[in-house]
């Protein structure tokens, strides 16, 4: 049996560039889905999968993160006061217990693959797991539930992938695959948002990883890759080169929650899935549709 993911890195100290000004004093990971942060639902996912030990590769201005995993003793006391049980019981579910969570500065702005490495002396020599809160997944079991089963059974680098349009290869890190190893197959060749001509398929990662400790040592090496940033598919590729990796085709639905489109969709996907709003929400809808001509 491969050694067990206890631990998940989430990096989360992108500067949101792209929702300014709503990201000026916000964390982008604080961006709500309905009435829940981006970044909750990461952790959630990542709970359901037993994790047990939560990292976060921070930067400045993204305390508010750290108080939403705290206890707000205050707004709890309030809650208690005025008898709102289910307000409570909810806010006290979605916080990990306490020592689970570990928080570390990302100082500069280098690349994922510089804020992954920002979490080695906390990680160990452990497998872990990686996942980026802007990739919301939509699914039961979770994405990332879905990768520890084919881990169980096949241990070693993982990488869950998804399908996008040919024509927007340019937008990820798209992968080759080759033969089946169990749920799992090998990838054969990952490229750095190559032009849809050059793109040797249009599985992209989707922001799902497990990866052994040896990923360290390659990322270690501080080399600049694309956009002059520490890239974590350079590091994969090296990696790939002594130990293998392998893709699990993800079965549900990604939401690119880094664009603007894509956080949108996922507000309408999931508020359509809360028996509480979709019958009025289906309603505005249909008003805004006629009203703009659709």
């Amino acid at each position: 049996m491969p050694e067990p993911v206890r631990t998940a890195v989430f990096p989360v100290a992108g500067l949101g560039t792209r929702f300014l000004p709503a990201t000026k004093a916000v964390p982008k990971e604080m961006l709500p889905v309905v009435d829940r942060p981006l970044i909750q639902y990461a952790v959630d996912e990542a709970r359901e999968a037993g994790i047990e030990h939560f990292v976060f590769v921070t930067g400045r201005n993204k305390s508010v993160i750290e108080d939403h995993f705290d206890i707000q003793i205050e707004l709890e006391a309030t809650l208690r006061e005025r008898g709102k049980k289910a307000e409570l019981a909810k806010l006290e579910a979605d916080r990990p217990p306490p020592g689970a969570t570990t928080f570390t500065r990302q100082q500069l702005p280098a690349g994922l693959g510089h804020a992954v490495w920002c979490a080695r002396a906390i990680v160990g020599n452990q497998p872990f797991a990686v996942l980026l809160p802007d990739m919301l997944m939509q699914s039961a079991p979770g994405c990332l539930a879905q990768m520890m089963n084919a881990y169980h059974q096949v241990g070693g680098n993982l990488v869950s992938v998804s399908e996008c349009e040919p024509d927007q290869t340019d937008q990820y890190g798209i992968v080759a695959l080759g033969d089946a190893v169990g749920p799992a197959f090998r990838i054969t060749g990952m490229v750095e948002k190559p032009k849809p001509a050059d793109a040797p398929s249009n599985l992209y990662i989707n922001g799902r990883y497990i990866f052994q400790p040896e990923l360290f040592v390659h990322l270690d090496r501080h080399e600049r890759g694309a956009g002059g940033e520490i890239q974590l598919t350079d590091a994969m590729l090296r990696l790939s080169e002594t130990q293998p990796i392998m893709a699990v085709r993800y079965d549900g639905r990604t939401f690119d929650c880094g664009s603007k489109a894509g956080f949108l969709a996922a507000n309408f996907a999931y508020a359509l899935k809360r028996p509480d709003i979709a019958d009025d929400l289906r309603a505005e809808l249909k008003k805004l549709l006629a009203t703009n001509g659709a």
